[in-house]
Protein backbone atom coordinates (compact mmCIF):
# COMPACT_ATOMS: atom_id res chain seq x y z
CA UNK A 1 0.00 0.00 0.00
CA UNK A 2 1.25 3.18 -0.81
CA UNK A 3 0.87 7.11 0.30
CA UNK A 4 -1.09 7.30 -3.03
CA UNK A 5 -3.59 4.39 -2.84
CA UNK A 6 -4.59 5.79 0.73
CA UNK A 7 -4.90 9.04 -0.34
CA UNK A 8 -7.08 7.60 -3.46
CA UNK A 9 -8.92 5.44 -0.62
CA UNK A 10 -9.74 8.46 1.65
CA UNK A 11 -10.78 10.93 -1.35
CA UNK A 12 -13.32 7.97 -2.90
CA UNK A 13 -15.47 8.08 0.17
CA UNK A 14 -15.56 11.07 1.93
CA UNK A 15 -16.48 14.18 0.62
CA UNK A 16 -14.56 16.98 -0.61
CA UNK A 17 -11.56 15.42 0.95
CA UNK A 18 -7.90 17.21 1.56
CA UNK A 19 -5.53 14.37 1.86
CA UNK A 20 -2.22 14.35 2.87
CA UNK A 21 -0.29 11.15 3.60
CA UNK A 22 3.53 10.79 5.00
CA UNK A 23 5.41 7.93 5.66
CA UNK A 24 8.86 7.04 5.59
CA UNK A 25 8.37 3.00 5.26
CA UNK A 26 5.39 2.35 3.87
CA UNK A 27 4.05 0.31 6.65
CA UNK A 28 3.53 2.99 9.21
CA UNK A 29 1.51 6.37 7.83
CA UNK A 30 0.11 9.56 9.35
CA UNK A 31 -2.83 10.90 7.47
CA UNK A 32 -3.99 14.69 8.03
CA UNK A 33 -7.69 14.77 6.42
CA UNK A 34 -9.68 17.84 5.81
CA UNK A 35 -13.30 17.73 5.08
CA UNK A 36 -16.89 19.17 6.28
CA UNK A 37 -18.04 15.65 6.42
CA UNK A 38 -16.50 15.22 10.05
CA UNK A 39 -18.59 18.56 11.58
CA UNK A 40 -20.63 17.82 14.22
CA UNK A 41 -18.65 14.32 14.86
CA UNK A 42 -16.47 12.95 17.61
CA UNK A 43 -13.10 12.21 17.30
CA UNK A 44 -13.55 8.58 17.42
CA UNK A 45 -16.29 8.72 14.36
CA UNK A 46 -13.91 10.88 12.50
CA UNK A 47 -11.30 7.86 12.79
CA UNK A 48 -13.53 5.42 12.14
CA UNK A 49 -14.82 7.12 9.13
CA UNK A 50 -11.28 6.94 8.16
CA UNK A 51 -10.85 3.25 8.75
CA UNK A 52 -13.93 2.27 7.08
CA UNK A 53 -11.98 3.61 3.90
CA UNK A 54 -8.90 1.73 4.42
CA UNK A 55 -10.96 -1.43 4.94
CA UNK A 56 -8.55 -4.88 5.90
CA UNK A 57 -5.75 -2.93 4.58
CA UNK A 58 -5.41 -1.44 8.27
CA UNK A 59 -3.72 -4.40 10.49
CA UNK A 60 -2.29 -5.79 6.94
CA UNK A 61 -0.67 -3.83 4.36
CA UNK A 62 -0.89 -0.81 7.23
CA UNK A 63 1.07 -1.34 10.25
CA UNK A 64 0.36 1.79 12.03
CA UNK A 65 -1.80 4.76 11.50
CA UNK A 66 -1.87 8.25 12.98
CA UNK A 67 -5.11 10.29 12.12
CA UNK A 68 -5.72 13.78 12.45
CA UNK A 69 -8.93 14.65 11.21
CA UNK A 70 -10.39 18.29 10.39
CA UNK A 71 -13.38 20.21 9.16
CA UNK A 72 -12.00 23.20 6.79
CA UNK A 73 -13.05 25.46 9.87
CA UNK A 74 -10.91 23.78 12.35
CA UNK A 75 -7.90 23.29 10.07
CA UNK A 76 -8.13 27.32 9.13
CA UNK A 77 -8.27 28.03 12.86
CA UNK A 78 -4.68 25.86 13.53
CA UNK A 79 -2.57 27.88 11.54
Amino acid sequence: MTKDDISYLIKTRINNAVVNVYSDDNTHFEVIVISDDFSGESRIVRHQLIYACLGNAVGNEIHALSIKAYTYNEWENLE
